[in-house]
This record gives structure tokens, C-alpha cells and sequence, in this order.
């Protein structure tokens, strides 16, 4: 610690980027808690078929707030000063991501005349949530941040950054995230394939 102390809270090279995965990140957190809780509390009933989902997008588009409020406060931590691209980043970027890879998968369910094709209306809906109220709501919250104050640093970082020595070949960003995916992911895919085969073939003691 006393060797890189002095390093620790610089500021990364695309602070905005990583704000906007902190803001969105903290939306998705809340957004999970509150579907939990109403879920648990018995207001969403398993009876009515789509009620979780439709709670669960609704409240990611309220929870723009938490997104743009925790983006914001990351963002000035990092000294950042453009927040309308901050704003923009919080509001499009993953969403839209995700939005797009659905609109995408939908128009090739509609080429082949299935019935389970979102409607164009419930496409529309969703992109009027999103434009209307979430998109708002991120600006909110990008603008309580900027108004919030920000706690002293606990430890001051040194003008020059410390020099970071070579690394061995298993210690490269993209072979660590790889292996670090893979572990968890064999983990949790062995487990949930005996639990849904267990489920299919009405093994429910499992």
C-alpha cells in the first residue's frame, strides 16, 4: 500500500465510460432490489404472466435517477467536465445496446411469421419509455450529482504516475478476463443444466 497509494485514485483514460458503467450498474442494482421486494411482498403474482417483466422495465427506466446521480458523482470524482456527454453516455449506451440486439432478433422472428415477434406496438411503447421518461429522469440525476459535494480524498496522488513494469503473458487484461469468465461460467452452467433438467422432467425434489 505505501508503494501505490499515491496511485490508486487517478483518474482513468476514459473516465466517462467508466462512470456510465458505474451509473448504469447502480440503475440495474436497484432496479433488481425493488423487483425482489415486490415480488417477496406478494404484489407481483406468478397468476398474471408478464407482470414481472413489465414491473422490472419500468423500474429500470425510474431508476435513470440512481444512473445519472452515481454517474455524475464518479465522473466529478474523476475531475471530468463534460457532462452532456456523460448524460448522453448514462442515457444510450447500454440500453441501447441491449435495445438494438432485441430489435435486431425481433425483425428476423418476424421473417419467419412466428408468433412469439414483440408487436410494433409493444416496440413502440418501449422506445417511448425509454425517450420519454428514462432519458429525463438520467438528466436529473446527472444534474444532483454535479450539485453534490464530493468527500476529501483519503490519500493525495502524485503528479507523475508510477511506471508499471512488464508483465508476464498470463497476466495480460484479455487472458485473465478470459479465464476469470470461464470458471464462473462452467460453475454456473453445470449447476443450472441439472436444475432445468430436473425441472423438465418433473423432478421437483431436486
Amino acid at each position: 500500500w505505501k508503494l501505490v497509494h499515491a496511485d490508486v485514485l487517478r483518474p482513468p483514460p476514459l473516465a466517462a465510460w467508466l462512470a456510465t458503467t458505474i451509473g448504469t450498474g447502480m440503475q440495474v442494482l436497484c432496479m433488481s432490489f425493488i423487483s425482489i421486494a415486490c415480488a417477496m411482498l406478494g404484489f407481483l403474482s406468478p397468476a398474471n404472466r408478464g407482470s414481472m417483466l413489465t414491473v422490472s422495465l419500468l423500474l429500470f427506466a425510474l431508476m435513470g435517477v440512481a444512473a445519472g446521480y452515481c454517474a455524475a458523482l464518479a465522473y466529478k470524482a474523476f475531475k471530468g467536465a463534460q457532462w452532456k456527454s456523460l448524460t448522453l453516455l448514462t442515457a444510450f449506451l447500454f440500453p441501447g445496446i441491449v435495445l438494438g440486439v432485441m430489435f435486431v432478433l425481433n425483425f428476423f422472428i418476424w421473417g419467419q411469421h412466428s408468433s412469439g415477434a414483440v408487436p410494433f406496438g409493444t416496440m413502440f411503447a418501449v422506445l417511448c419509455i425509454w425517450f420519454l421518461i428514462s432519458f429525463p429522469l438520467v438528466w436529473v440525476g446527472v444534474w444532483l450529482g454535479y450539485r453534490g459535494t464530493l468527500k476529501d480524498p483519503p490519500v493525495k496522488t502524485n503528479m507523475v504516475p508510477r511506471v508499471i513494469p512488464s508483465q508476464a503473458w498470463y497476466l495480460h487484461p484479455l487472458f485473465t478476463m478470459l479465464i476469470g469468465g470461464i470458471l464462473p461460467f462452467g460453475a454456473v452452467f453445470i449447476e443450472l443444466y441439472f436444475i432445468m433438467s430436473s425441472i423438465w422432467l418433473q423432478r421437483f425434489y431436486y
